[in-house]
């Protein structure tokens, strides 16, 4: 559910609500109300969730299950270095 989704990634920021709700320039309740799936954010909140957190909106709705790391700004090599380091930690499971 979106609430879990929101936590999780709170948690693996290391935020707590009021410091997310910082961010966001909401309050710590409408933050509490989100993880406890009591409402949902609007559409304009929704994308600035996913800005923040560099997820897709389709990630926050469970329509895309898919994790991305962002890359912008990189060199090519930089990128390929990247890459081949998540395909070493993948092959090491």
């Amino acid at each position: 559910m979106f609430g879990d989704i929101v936590k999780k990634l709170r948690l693996s920021h290391n935020l707590n609500q009021v410091q997310l709700a910082d961010e966001l320039n909401v309050s710590k309740q409408t933050i509490s109300n989100w993880e406890n799936n009591n409402i949902l954010p609007s559409i304009d909140m929704l994308v600035k969730i996913s800005r923040f957190f560099s997820v897709s909106t389709d990630f926050l709705l469970e329509l895309d299950t898919r994790k991305y790391i962002e890359v912008t700004g990189l060199t090519e090599r930089q990128i390929a270095h990247i890459h081949q380091i998540i395909q070493d930690i993948a092959g090491a499971k």
